[in-house]
């Protein structure tokens, strides 16, 4: 069974950190739901796990990254403005914002309802998409970081609040979903370090048990995250991304009723 919970786990982090639905959502939503309890080392394993996300990036754009180098400045741009709030907010976000279903919840329905209306809006030409990475400028990127930023709340969404803010900046859709992989890149890397460092390694308990849960979720996050990245980018050459607002109400919605009741 526990083994079972933790390839669970790995699945819904591989398939929901790149998708605009917040991974973090989905993976303290279901750990409750499934009465995990919350020790450091679970908490150890929800960052681990997204570096097998990660990997799956960089296994997926490292020719494109060698190609097109001078994305580079600017995702470290990007990066800038997630890594001082981030930094500044610490504690809040770990001892509040982590700890508030209803707040998570509240922020998945919230940003369903953006997306729908961002979609809306584009559909009526209200907002014109019409920039790709070619015309990312520095002053741009640092936008995309402050939006980014907004992710500390889980449940908005680091890949959502990305792409949302492209979004409203003009860039097409396609444009938007590469630049948050790769802006996942040094943004999950650094914040896995931090979180250990804040945690202490020496306040986790390994055992043959707990390494071997860490391989199967890490491994099952790096296959679907590579399934979904490479799912997401066809999927958007003929669609939208109103089926992600729609799913986020419906999520959200689902989780409310589970905590009134």
């Amino acid at each position: 069974m526990e083994l079972l919970k933790y390839f669970l786990l790995g699945i819904i982090e591989g398939i929901t950190e790149f998708l605009p639905i917040s991974s973090t959502a989905h993976l303290i939503l279901v750990s409750n739901l499934l009465k995990i309890p919350q020790t450091e080392f679970h908490k150890f394993l929800e960052i681990f796990i997204q570096t097998g996300a990660i990997l799956a990036v960089i296994f997926n754009y490292f020719k494109f990254i060698l190609d097109n180098k001078h994305l580079i400045p600017k995702l470290l741009a990007s990066f800038i403005p997630t890594a001082i709030i981030s930094l500044i907010f610490y504690k809040l976000i770990k001892n509040v914002f982590f700890e508030s279903q209803l707040l998570i919840i509240l922020t998945l329905i919230l940003g369903g309802l953006i997306f729908i209306i961002f979609e809306l809006l584009i559909n009526k030409k209200i907002i014109q998409l019409q920039y790709s990475l070619d015309n990312l400028t520095f002053i741009y990127a640092l936008l995309i970081g402050i939006f980014q930023s907004l992710a500390i709340i889980p449940g908005v969404s680091r890949a959502g609040a990305v792409i949302l803010g492209m979004l409203f900046l003009r860039f097409q859709r396609k444009d938007s979903v590469l630049y948050s992989f790769l802006l996942a890149v040094p943004t999950i890397i650094s914040a896995g370090f931090y979180d250990l460092y804040k945690v202490g390694i020496e306040n986790l308990v390994f055992n043959f048990n707990n390494i071997f849960y860490l391989s199967i979720a890490f491994l099952t996050s790096f296959v679907f995250a590579l399934l979904t990245i490479n799912w997401l980018i066809n999927y958007l050459n003929k669609n939208n991304f109103l089926i992600f607002g729609y799913y986020r109400l419906v999520f959200g919605l689902l989780f409310l009723f589970f905590l009134i009741i």
